[in-house]
């Protein structure tokens, strides 16, 4: 079998390819990469794998890769994740996730191939919800509140209209946050606990800056997370969506708090208005029950050990 990984060398991308590595190693893993895109993450399985230079939006590039690599299976990971970073530039992030698909797509098409796609979607999509809603089932309605999460409904509804029009055997996957070692620092639990190592090491003053504390989130650990994606191509129904996350959910403060417990520093929190954003979701809570009973999947990974292991990673790096 043969495995395409868009967004191999960035964080899910990176767990996927160990996972795939480690569990099934008949696959051949490739992955597609940009000629700036930072390697660290790959480093230690560049040899095992193929890393193929293409972006996703530039079509050439994306047919002479899916020639090359002439996948079985596709998981694009490949985004503009960053939340903020979409207020910042929406037109981009539009570029690279929904545009980026389309182009994904048509190569495929225009190639003849015939893969199983997964999509990684997010629990962004289902934004303005209300306390009757929560937990979020797939079928809540989807009110995104941030350019990146309307990128993301886009993405979803693209993978269903390419099912629809084509027969392209797409899945989609809404994957709450998700977190663990290799996390970029400008994502929240990984920040927090850079911050938290910096203090420890005294490289910066004993303050912690932070954002809307209120705010709850369901976190997964990415290991657990990437397992759900193998299975969702495993055992998924192609044009189906489905829910990946805990079933609980953690107010930013008790995520603090839970980081500073795993360490010796003493520190003061004060709020850096550059950290709000300009709509927030005060909630999100998977129920992911469709998704489990389909595929036996459950996490395995308890929260505070996933924000340890986050800690640690920083603690080698810092």
């Amino acid at each position: 079998m043969r495995v395409l990984i868009t967004g191999i060398t960035g964080f899910a991308g990176s767990h996927l390819a160990d996972y795939i590595l480690a569990e099934y190693p008949e696959v051949q893993v490739s992955g597609i990469m940009r000629w700036r895109s930072r390697m660290e993450n790959v480093l230690h399985i560049k040899d095992k794998v193929n890393l193929v230079e293409a972006d996703l939006k530039d079509i050439v590039s994306l047919k002479k890769a899916l020639a090359e690599i002439k996948p079985d299976r596709i998981f694009h990971l490949a985004a503009q994740s960053f939340v903020p970073a979409s207020w910042v530039c929406p037109a981009e992030t539009f570029a690279i996730n929904s545009i980026g698909q389309i182009n994904l797509f048509e190569a495929v098409l225009d190639l003849g191939l015939k893969p199983r796609i997964q999509i990684a979607g997010s629990s962004e999509e289902y934004g303005l919800v209300h306390p009757d809603e929560v937990p979020m089932k797939e079928t809540n309605p989807l009110r995104p509140l941030s350019p990146y999460a309307v990128s993301k409904v886009g993405q979803d509804m693209l993978g269903y209209q390419y099912y629809k029009s084509y027969g392209m055997h797409v899945i989609r996957t809404r994957g709450f946050n998700h977190t663990g070692p290799r996390r970029g620092d400008v994502f929240i639990c990984s920040n927090f606990a850079k911050q938290i190592v910096e203090i420890e090491k005294e490289k910066r003053e004993p303050v912690m800056y932070v954002g809307n504390l209120e705010a709850k989130r369901d976190f997964t650990d990415v290991r657990d997370t990437v397992r759900a994606y193998w299975l969702s191509l495993e055992k998924g129904e192609a044009g189906d969506v489905y829910n990946i996350g805990t079933g609980k959910a953690y107010a930013m403060k008790e995520m603090l708090d839970m980081l500073l417990s795993l360490s010796r520093a003493e520190v003061e929190v004060k709020v850096d208005p550059k950290r709000l954003r300009p709509s927030d979701v005060q909630i999100l809570l998977s129920d992911s029950t469709k998704f489990r009973q389909l595929t036996g999947w459950e996490p395995k990974i308890e929260f505070k050990q996933s924000l340890k292991d986050l800690l640690d990673f920083w603690r080698e790096r810092i």
